[in-house]
């Protein structure tokens, strides 16, 4: 339901205790036995991982805050801040960095007005750097909603979100 705010182009809000009940009443494991997989279900739910949710859980299934975001933080799947609609991934690995990925970076951040590991205060791009893409041989690499785009320079980039900024307005989104 948080992907589809996302996708109208609204930041997800935060959650009502009600919406947080009911997520929590609905998922298809007992919390208790299965931390994980509620994680990943409340993620879904919400788009990411609110506070309030988090502290349900714990109540529910007796389990401290800090045991809970333990786990929330040593996954790199769960995400504590809502994220874009739109997940551009920068590899910063040693061939893309030797072929000028920390330009590119730079230049992209500067057009989002955000930097790596942020979300546009539009709540339609997510900028995040990772250590590596695998696809040493192309770089630099970028995958932009899960789509591998190579060779990419700062000014290709810069191009490549403005075309998803041009498809969003044509779309009639807010965002």
């Amino acid at each position: 339901m948080a992907e589809e705010a996302a996708r109208a182009g609204a930041a997800p809000a935060s959650p009502s205790d009600t919406r947080v009940e009911d997520v929590l009443d609905n998922l298809s494991a007992p919390p208790e036995t299965n931390l994980i997989g509620a994680l990943q279900e409340i993620q879904e739910a919400f788009g990411y991982l609110p506070r309030a949710a988090l502290e349900a859980l714990g109540r529910r299934c007796r389990l401290p805050l800090s045991r809970i975001y333990g786990v929330v933080t040593f996954y790199a799947q769960f995400y504590t801040e809502p994220r874009g609609r739109h997940i551009i991934l920068c590899c910063r690995g040693t061939a893309c960095h030797v072929r000028g990925a920390a330009r590119m970076v730079d230049q992209v951040a500067a057009q989002l007005k955000t930097k790596p590991g942020g979300t546009t205060s539009d709540g339609l791009f997510t900028l995040e750097c990772v250590s590596c893409l695998g696809a040493c041989a192309l770089g630099p690499v970028v995958v932009l909603d899960g789509v591998y785009h190579d060779h990419m320079t700062g000014s290709k980039l810069t191009r490549l979100v403005e075309s998803v900024r041009r498809a969003e307005a044509e779309s009639g989104s807010d965002a």
